[in-house]
């Protein structure tokens, strides 16, 4: 397993995976060493996570490996086609799966997100407008949705960041 751990505004990503794919990211609120050695995949999510943060990506192209179910893998899909500053709601996603009955299952999957960032969950709001959860906080998610531009969500926290994270 390669690890790496990169500091963003909102904390630091820590990025997993194997010589040539990516099987996780997630944010911590402290920096883990890298180990592992060197893969295919690092010197793109350097460049592509510092770019994404200065505003110059809206899209990530990054080599995957995510295991999760059929469905799970199916609502990842679906949520890494929304669109940088867009936001689409649980619903939206089951509907696009073609069963409204599914929103529940929807946020599941959403929640086991095992890229977060990358697959980008945080674009998924509640139906009313709330931001929900985040597994990496809804501080993030907030902070993301704001960095994007976002509209449609509802502004129900005040970020914990300060504001020198620049937002």
């Amino acid at each position: 397993m390669v690890r790496i751990s990169l500091a963003t505004p909102i904390g630091f990503l820590i990025v997993a995976g194997n010589e040539t794919h990516i099987r996780e990211a997630y944010f911590s609120d402290r920096p883990f060493p890298d180990e592992g050695g060197l893969a295919a995949w690092i010197n793109e999510v350097r460049i592509q996570s510092e770019d994404y943060f200065s505003g110059k990506l809206t899209q990530f192209n990054l080599p995957f490996d995510l295991k999760g179910t059929a469905f799970q893998r199916s609502v990842w899909a679906v949520v890494s086609q929304i669109p940088f500053g867009e936001t689409r709601t649980y619903l939206e996603i089951a509907e696009t799966l073609g069963n409204t009955k599914l929103t529940r299952a929807v946020g599941q999957a959403n929640a086991h997100n095992p890229c977060l960032l990358f697959i980008p969950c945080h674009r998924v709001i509640g139906g009313t407008g709330n931001l929900t959860g985040y597994a990496g906080g809804t501080d993030r998610k907030f902070w993301l949705l704001k960095h994007e531009n976002s509209p449609g969500f509802k502004i129900i926290q005040l970020t914990l960041f300060n504001s020198s994270d620049g937002i």
